[in-house]
């Protein structure tokens, strides 16, 4: 599992970022829109755009790439270096649309390279170990969470400029070691060279004719697609819908909700995020081992259970010890949730179709996180900040419906193996 830790900075580096962006990026919009949580919430989804659009198709791109550095590898060495550049600069535009633009071109950048780094945790893991593999690569990604609530604050307090200047550095640092460490022709368990099928050759100049070739294969790109949309994958994708519909509106809004209902100070605010993160982190590997050992549908049903209840108390909440030791609660469900999630969606498949899974199950979450944020914002436009959390429970309520549509064959498999021995 070492390749798997050094794996792990790749997602340190992005949630890092992700941390930075969704704790101060709201309270610099506030300075322009102030009287909109609903606008703030839309231009928070900007990444999201990228993610339900482009990311699909950098993970099936991936899949097809065959370079000296391997399949996902030129797409970290293209996206890091730019999104540090962007992240750097956001905090020093002076207009309103400087700071959208630099905001589009970092969301665009990170796109290049999430989905591709996503998939080398399965190519690199064999089968059985991968849900505790991606425990390890989330409690990596919340260490980045964690470094960005708690150290970012720090530096917010000091210079807005100086947590996205840090990120960007680590960025970089990030992109050296898995560079270093991580050959993926050597490291990968079976490197497939992409070998396109044989194309029917153009024999006349005529438009149509060329058109016709195209759509043929723009179909046959299509199938792939269609054969992973079974049942099980579309309830079990539902319900990735709705839990994260319900995380990424309160992560979005959070830092208004706590200047604004909690009157907490900026720093207080950003700051009770990492209790989230710091359970989480601790809980990350537990969660793998016990979603590989109970099943994944039962351990994300307890999650999901758990969380209801959280979202639901943090609404009577009005102190800050009570609502960080709630975030410290909420962040143990939370992981069980999260780390069990993608490989789910793995084990439901086939293992040539791991980049397309790693698309599709980012059209969930991309989907969740496009259309949260402005929902989210309209709720507290209509009835104020006090109701945040209550649409919050709302999510997690509908998933836990959507998850008894789905069976954990994988879990009922390596128990009758067990019993049978």
């Amino acid at each position: 599992m070492k390749k798997t830790w050094l794996l792990g900075f790749g997602f340190f580096s992005i949630s890092l970022t992700w941390g930075l962006y969704n704790a101060f990026i709201p309270l610099i919009l506030d300075n322009y829109v102030v009287k909109s949580a609903m606008l703030v919430g839309f231009l928070m989804t900007i990444d999201n755009y990228f993610g339900l659009f482009l990311q699909p198709i950098i993970g099936r791109k991936s899949d097809k790439t065959d370079t000296k550095i391997g399949k996902r590898m030129p797409f970290l060495l293209i996206g890091m270096p730019l999104a540090a550049i962007f992240c750097a600069l956001i905090p020093l535009s002076t207009s309103f649309s400087l700071l959208i633009l630099f905001m589009v071109l970092m969301n665009l950048s990170m796109s290049l390279y999430r989905s591709p780094t996503v998939s080398l945790m399965p190519d690199i893991t064999v089968p059985s170990k991968r849900t505790q593999a991606n425990g390890i690569i989330n409690l990596m990604g919340g260490i980045g969470s964690i470094f960005a609530f708690t150290v970012g604050s720090k530096l917010y307090d000091q210079h807005i400029a100086l947590p996205f200047l840090t990120s960007s550095v680590l960025t970089l640092m990030s992109l050296v070691i898995l560079m270093m460490f991580i050959r993926e022709r050597r490291d990968a368990l079976e490197y497939i060279t992409y070998t396109p099928q044989k194309q029917e050759t153009v024999t006349h100049e005529r438009v149509w004719g060329r058109a016709h070739i195209l759509l043929r294969q723009a179909k046959k790109e299509l199938s792939t697609y269609k054969q992973e949309w079974t049942l099980p994958t579309l309830f079990l994708l539902g319900a990735i819908y709705f839990w994260f519909f319900s995380y990424q509106g309160i992560e979005a809004l959070f830092t208004l909700y706590g200047r604004k209902e909690l009157n907490l100070t900026d720093t207080e605010a950003s700051f009770s995020l990492a209790f989230f993160s710091l359970s989480f982190v601790a809980a990350a590997i537990p969660a793998g081992y016990l979603g590989h050992k109970y099943g994944k549908k039962s351990t994300i049903m307890f999650g999901v259970v758990g969380l209801i209840i959280v979202f639901s108390s943090i609404s009577f909440v009005d102190s800050l010890l009570t609502l960080r030791i709630l975030l410290l609660i909420g962040g143990i469900f939370w992981a069980l949730i999260n780390i069990n999630s993608y490989p789910f969606v793995i084990a439901l498949g086939k293992e040539s179709s791991i980049g397309t899974r790693t698309g599709i199950y980012y059209i969930a979450s991309s989907l969740a996180a496009l259309s949260s944020p402005p929902l989210m914002g309209l709720i507290v436009d209509l009835l104020g900040y006090s109701y945040l959390f209550y649409a919050a429970s709302g999510g997690m309520i509908i998933a836990l419906f959507f998850l008894f549509g789905v069976k954990d064959q994988s879990h009922k498999k390596r128990t009758t193996i067990h019993a049978s021995m």
